[in-house]
């Protein structure tokens, strides 16, 4: 192994480089621009040209050798070691999953080298310290369709289970479902839950069949076996799609109990009940009824219901006639916790956007005005009047002031301190200090659903109904599950690497409650001096009494009473 300086020109690509796919123009860009200014930090690797050339062939470093050529460089330092038996392959790969992981199509490339070269799985796991079942799993795209392949190459790799089931299917079935299901232009990811469930209708498995062999037979119903299952399951498929669902619905029939009835699945791939009827999630109880069905894979499923109690009216006398039955109240949509855990929400967001977002000057006075309607706010007038809020919100005031006591401000300064008034005022808080739908109004204004946190956590998810877990599988690829428990682990694993907010916890005002709010708080002309006086206070109602005080001495602010972190936002 020896350092040299050679002429990039002169340099060989390696056929069998292991990164295939082409960088991005922005990353050689950015690495073209590092040379220029720096050269080359890390010398490339080249090996002897094998069968008795006299070159040298890239060993690593393609890129670096590239845009040094681009640089317009004369001569660059590369390191010079022995070739390989396997051509640099393994050289090659382990360099490149150290600098930056290979995609996934890259890597099985790679490995589908090393095999031809007589490496082993287990050794080639060893090698890269990857999991066998790993190197396994990339082995499946030998079979994927090429379109897939590329949507892969990007990044975008279905679960285990899906490349299994895409793996197993036949390239044209890949083809037609690739075909309904391939992202549209500008769609960064493929719906793999999509594209496997279509192909997964194309084949149903034995496994999920509750009819016997009997029944098999009379259907006509032929197996294969799938030769990239596990090994300890029962691999059988059939693509009779049709007879192997006619053979799950007569043994329903035969198998129905007597208060059964078979339904069909709804979009969301759970039984139509009845109507009126309510599922029934524990033990059944002796007049419950079962609902048989068909789920999405064509296994039997059964749940059960009851029907509604029927209940006399007090104080008459129905002499046998039929009673309308009652529905218990149904649960809301968000608990009181949820609601709770909103409000702390959302008032962390509106605080974050009052600091950080970028406010015009007309809007931050129109929302310091607005403040002072908020339902947590109350301004006595008079001798014996009080601010309630005037001694914290005297903290902001204070830094208008100088060493003399002269008001003395700039413009940044009295932004600062509008900015820190709005914020201890507007509350979302389910309290006292909840300003009402006044913060929701400043937070649609400043765009506090941006600052929003993830709420898809198993913490507040467990604060919605089932309704309301099911609407939240919308646009994802999970899939409402029969135990509540379930949906909600599955939604909290699908948003923990995303981004979830419910729709109750977004700013926007409801136009009906801020219309009736805007009538109550119109302002009139008083009818012996036409002064302007409060809708309320003309019906003689009573003054809203203060949410409360707040501590003089609360940690937060600077000597000059400013909130700390306020004067950087505001530069």
């Amino acid at each position: 192994m020896q350092i040299m300086k050679v002429d990039p020109r002169a340099l060989k690509e390696n056929p069998d480089r292991t990164r295939q796919t082409r960088s991005t123009p922005q990353a050689d860009a950015l690495l073209l621009a590092t040379i220029k200014a720096v050269g080359i930090v890390q010398p490339p690797v080249i090996a002897p040209e094998s069968g008795g050339g006299n070159g040298y062939i890239i060993d690593s470093g393609h890129r670096r050798v590239k845009q040094a050529i681009k640089a317009g460089l004369e001569e660059i330092e590369v390191l010079v070691v022995d070739a390989a038996n396997d051509n640099g392959a393994m050289r090659s790969m382990v360099e490149n999953i150290a600098r930056e992981p290979l995609n996934p199509v890259d890597q099985w490339r790679a490995i589908e080298r090393l095999v031809a070269l007589g490496w082993t799985e287990e050794a080639i796991a060893v090698a890269l310290a990857l999991p066998v079942r790993q190197i396994r799993k990339l082995r499946l795209l030998a079979n994927v369709l090429p379109a897939m392949l590329d949507q892969m190459a990007k990044g975008d790799m279905p679960n285990e289970q899906q490349l299994r089931t895409i793996a197993a299917a036949s390239l044209e079935e890949q083809r037609e479902v690739w075909k309904a299901h391939k992202p549209k232009k500008g769609d960064p990811q493929a719906a793999w839950w999509s594209i496997a469930n279509g192909l997964t209708k194309k084949r149903m498995y034995a496994r999920d069949a509750s009819f016997g062999e009997d029944l098999a037979r009379a259907y006509g119903i032929e197996w294969t076996e799938d030769l990239f299952a596990p090994a300890d399951e029962d691999s059988r498929y059939t693509t009779q799609v049709e007879a192997f669902l006619g053979a799950q619905q007569e043994w329903m029939t035969s198998h129905l109990p007597k208060k059964g009835i078979i339904t069909e699945a709804n979009s969301w791939g759970q039984p139509e009940l009845p109507k009126k009827a309510e599922r029934v999630h524990g033990k059944p109880g002796k007049g419950d009824c079962t609902a048989m069905y068909l789920d999405r894979e064509g296994k039997v499923q059964s749940v059960h219901y009851r029907m509604p109690v029927e209940k006399k009216p007090k104080g008459t006398d129905t002499f046998g006639a039929e009673d309308v039955g009652t529905l218990a109240k149904p649960r809301p949509e968000v608990t009181r916790k949820g609601i709770e855990m909103i409000g702390d929400l959302r008032t962390d967001a509106l605080h974050e956007a009052l600091s950080r977002a970028p406010i015009e000057d007309d809007t931050l006075m129109a929302l310091l005005v607005l403040a002072f309607a908020g339902q947590n706010v109350r301004v006595d007038s008079g001798a014996s009047g009080e601010f309630r809020w005037g001694r914290r919100l005297g903290r902001h005031a204070a830094g208008l002031f100088d060493q003399e006591g002269k008001l003395t401000f700039d413009s940044d300064m009295l932004r600062i301190a509008a900015r820190g008034v709005l914020i201890d005022v507007l509350s979302c808080r389910e309290n006292a200090t909840k300003s009402g739908l006044i913060a929701l109004v400043a937070g649609d204004v400043v765009g506090a659903d941006g600052f929003l946190p993830n709420m898809g956590t198993e913490e507040f998810l467990s604060c919605l109904s089932r309704p309301a877990l099911e609407a939240a599988c919308k646009d994802t690829p999970v899939l409402p599950r029969q135990r509540v428990k379930d949906t909600r682990a599955a939604l909290v694993e699908h948003f923990g690497a995303g981004y979830f907010v419910h729709t109750s916890a977004l700013f926007a005002p409801d136009a009906v409650a801020l219309n009736g709010w805007l009538t109550e708080n119109s302002v009139v002309a008083d009818e012996d001096d036409g002064t302007p006086v409060d809708q309320d206070e003309r019906d003689g109602d009573e003054p809203i009494e203060p949410a409360h005080d707040f501590d003089a001495d609360e940690d937060g602010f600077d000597e000059a009473g400013i909130p700390e972190g306020f004067r950087e936002a505001a530069e």
